[in-house]
């Protein structure tokens, strides 16, 4: 066990030795290894040795450095996953089936006289409005992309347009409606997609200096889905570099509500965008909070699917056993139909699954039962209402208590995850290339996840089994559990354990920046989790809030 333990924590040279050669290259002298390097080892991972000890250890030491080279010696593309799947446990209810009402038909509306009038309008009033012929899918597309070209220079929310796919694809769109074929809600709706999906005949940048130029010839299997479900694609959003923050190699992502702040990330671009009134839906991410939080700081109403419901496939992989796609909507409802879209196994992501999924309509959710911490509420002065606006609907709240586990230190799962994905990165020391440097930034990320033993890192990943055994157990008699958006311990126990979760706002602050609440669901019980959102949602009009950006975009246009 001590053996296995220690040598996990080498890399071929330590940090003050320098980087290690690229397997291309004519071999570098060795670096020396003694006795104190093994000691200092020892002590990272809190073991002592005898001098008898260290003696037996040093040639097996000695062996695995050089193990570990040849191991490099063949490179990894990021697509390629560890042989290993996660599963979310599914949950059993001890309530049994909730009757859930069928999805809402296209309500009845007419053309606008201006079609600015729709830059908010949610995917059911533009879906009628295409159907019925009164507004075409290039009308649409050009609609978007001259309001995202309006409000990018303000927001920095887009990386690349896909004006010319998007504009042949609507003509298509539209000469099949002339021949009355209608591909469903999202035919011939706009949406943006985060700038680490792939997308045929565009760059995929992952929002980082290193990767700017990087073209992957294939479609991301949620571009596809969209694609055979008559969505446009009209724009490809940003993410701070390699999915961590609101910085990319451009610059800075800003949130529509108060373009003093930046819009949280990953997924920046496609939140700032569809807060902006600029997209009626866009594709985010989430390994750790990017979709709850820039859709918590820029107004959205979004989705993080049970992990394994989305796949993957052609989208940049930072921790394979926590990594999820959704959509960043305008409303609730909005989401199931996005959700319906892209869900399903496809076979290219092995940790992909099937699991029956339909959008749900208005549903009466008297006599639910919701969970909730009284802990947290009590000391969230600004989310209570929401309580009462559930009971207010005839929901039933119930105490509950998530799990106490160590949250924070179970990340090892992410660190070492992103850190073997991008190695090849820290290595060739292109890392200096990425804008943001210090101590909580990748680079020193990564350079410190080499410091994580694998016992460590398996331990965590058996705590995680632990903890879903026991996050089942705690929301067993609920339908779904209620928090803020901006409680870790909730966010960090879900992202874990792989439940789904629904975001959307609850109010403003005094610096006009919206709040937030989570809905938590069962695993795989999507339907029911969006048919209880927007049942809220229903009797609020938080959503329906607009940020004020006009002046900036006069001003831009003045200069």
């Amino acid at each position: 066990m001590t053996f296995t333990l220690i040598m996990a924590l080498f890399s071929p040279h330590a940090s003050d030795q320098g980087e290690a050669r690229p397997p291309t290259e004519e071999p570098a002298q060795e670096a020396t290894f003694d006795l104190e390097n093994l000691k200092g080892a020892g002590l990272v991972a809190s073991m002592k040795f005898t001098d008898e000890e260290l003696a037996q250890l040093m040639p097996a030491a000695i062996d695995r450095i050089a193990h570990y080279e040849g191991m490099r010696s063949h490179s990894i593309e990021n697509s390629v996953a560890p042989a290993f799947s996660f599963r979310p446990l599914e949950s059993s209810p001890t309530f049994g089936d909730r009757t859930l009402a069928t999805v809402d038909p296209l309500p009845e509306v007419k053309r606008p006289e201006d079609l600015r009038d729709l830059l908010w309008a949610e995917i059911p009033t533009l879906a009628a409005l295409v159907k019925s012929k009164q507004v075409s899918c290039v009308e649409l597309a050009e609609l978007f992309l001259n309001r995202l070209q309006e409000i990018d220079p303000i927001l920095h929310c887009v990386i690349s347009y896909t004006e010319e796919r998007a504009l042949n694809q609507a003509k298509a769109l539209d000469a099949e409606l002339a021949e009355g074929k209608w591909r469903g809600f999202l035919h011939g709706i706009p949406y943006g997609v985060k700038d680490l999906c792939a997308v045929k005949g565009t760059k995929t940048s992952w929002g980082a200096m290193p990767y700017k130029d990087q073209v992957i010839e294939v479609d991301a299997a949620v571009v596809q889905k969209l694609d055979a479900a008559g969505a446009v694609l009209v724009a490809k959003t940003t993410l701070g570099a390699l999915a961590m923050g609101d910085v990319w190699y451009g610059g800075k992502t800003l949130s529509p509500w108060n373009t003093e702040r930046g819009s949280s990330g990953s997924s920046a671009g496609s939140a700032s965008a569809v807060g902006a009134g600029a997209l009626p839906f866009a594709i985010g991410s989430e390994t750790l909070g990017s979709i709850v939080s820039p859709s918590r700081r820029c107004g959205n109403s979004s989705l993080r699917p049970t992990f394994g419901r989305v796949s993957r496939y052609g989208a940049m992989a930072l921790s394979w056993s926590m990594d999820k796609l959704g959509p960043i909507c305008r409303s609730l409802q909005d989401t199931a139909l996005v959700l319906d879209a892209i869900e399903g196994a496809d076979g290219l992501d092995l940790d992909c699954v099937d699991h029956s999924f339909e959008s749900p309509g208005a549903t009466s959710i008297e006599g639910w039962k919701i969970g909730y911490s009284a802990k947290v509420f009590d000391n969230s002065e600004n989310h209570g209402h929401v309580l009462d606006q559930l009971k207010g609907l005839g929901a039933k709240l119930v105490e509950v208590d998530l799990p106490d586990y160590p949250v924070w230190p179970m990340m090892v799962i992410l660190f070492a995850e992103s850190a073997c994905a991008f190695d090849e990165l820290t290595r060739s020391n292109r890392d200096d290339e990425l804008v943001e440097q210090g101590p909580q930034a990748w680079p020193n990320s990564f350079r410190a996840a080499r410091l994580i033993p694998a016992v460590e890192y398996i331990r965590a990943q058996r705590l995680r089994t632990l903890l879903m055994r026991d996050t089942a157990q705690a929301l067993a008699g609920v339908d779904a559990f209620v928090a803020p958006a901006g409680d870790f311990h909730s966010l960090g126990i879900t992202n874990l354990t792989g439940h789904p979760s629904l975001v959307a706002p609850c109010g403003f602050a005094e610096n006009q920046m919206p709040r937030a609440i989570t809905f938590i669901g069962h695993p795989y019980d999507e339907a029911r989790l969006i048919a209880l959102g927007s049942a809220w949602q229903a009797v609020t009009d938080y959503h329906e809030k607009r940020p004020t950006l006009e002046a900036y975009v006069e001003e831009k246009e003045r200069d």
